[in-house]
């Protein structure tokens, strides 16, 4: 039998590509996204509408859901946006929106559909984080601060979900190509003795972005994690992820002269 597969956020981009492979390899794939009309006869899979931000559609979709299938294999919670923008110049409701879709959307939808995996006792869930979960780096607060929370909810929930054969899974890439970066909410600064350092950093993800990688390689480790019988809780996909994990973690002085190395090199 087929295994039903969920994912967020479907439609365009890093979550497209990863759901017509899946589907291209024999698996049921359910997409979401806020305007399915515009893209349904553009992909191969069924594309229902939600928005993880909105309660009622939470509860709407989880309902149409379990008309069209009786169990859920796999949630892969792949949908959010990034704000960009200096932490002081960036207005807090803005910030709260950030939380209310990366973070809240994300845990409200897990706990709508835990009851199917749970009573099943069989499941995985994978959620797309990013590295800034797990460093942080300037002109990205808020963003780094709602993945962070997200690695923390998730560490926590693995324990309770054990004794019902539920896996639980953290994707951790660092920047590829992707328009995720290019529909980024930037926030614009007015505080005047930020203004070489923003025009620095700018420049800085400018450069780093222009060289990224394909996001192929974030698709194949999902698609590992979903064949595999015991996959394991965190998987940071990047060059040099493990370097920079190991220097903020022993030799922290090392790490914060890298980064501002970098973008003090930026013009």
């Amino acid at each position: 039998m087929k295994k039903n597969i969920l994912i967020t956020g479907a439609s365009t981009g890093f979550g497209l590509q990863l759901a017509s492979k899946l589907f291209k390899l024999g698996f049921n794939v359910i997409g979401t996204s806020r305007e399915p009309e515009k893209y349904k006869d553009k992909v191969p899979f069924r594309l229902l509408r939600l928005d993880i931000s909105d309660d009622d559609s939470i509860n709407t979709f989880t309902k149409e859901l379990f008309t069209q299938i009786e169990k859920l294999d796999v949630l892969v919670n792949n949908a959010g946006f990034f704000v960009t923008g200096l932490a002081e110049e960036t207005p807090t409701k803005i910030g709260l929106q950030q939380f209310e879709t990366n973070f809240w959307g994300t845990i409200k939808l897990t706990n709508a559909l835990l009851p199917n995996m749970r009573n099943l006792k069989q499941g995985k869930i994978i959620t797309v984080g990013s590295f800034l979960g797990l460093i942080g780096h300037p002109n990205l607060s808020y963003y780094s601060a709602s993945k962070h929370a997200l690695e923390g909810y998730f560490k926590s929930l693995r324990f309770e979900l054990t004794q019902f054969n539920i896996k639980i899974s953290m994707i951790e890439p660092t920047f590829h190509k992707t328009n995720f970066v290019n529909n980024a909410v930037a926030t614009h600064g007015n505080i005047k003795d930020y203004d070489t350092f923003r025009q620095k950093i700018h420049s800085y993800y400018n450069n780093e972005l222009k060289n990224a990688p394909e996001p192929t390689i974030v698709a194949n480790t999902i698609i590992n994690v979903i064949n595999s019988k015991n996959p394991k809780f965190s998987y940071p996909v990047g060059k040099g992820t493990a370097m920079i994990l190991a220097l903020q973690r022993f030799a922290y002085n090392a790490f914060e002269s890298v980064v501002l190395k970098g973008i003090n090199k930026a013009k």
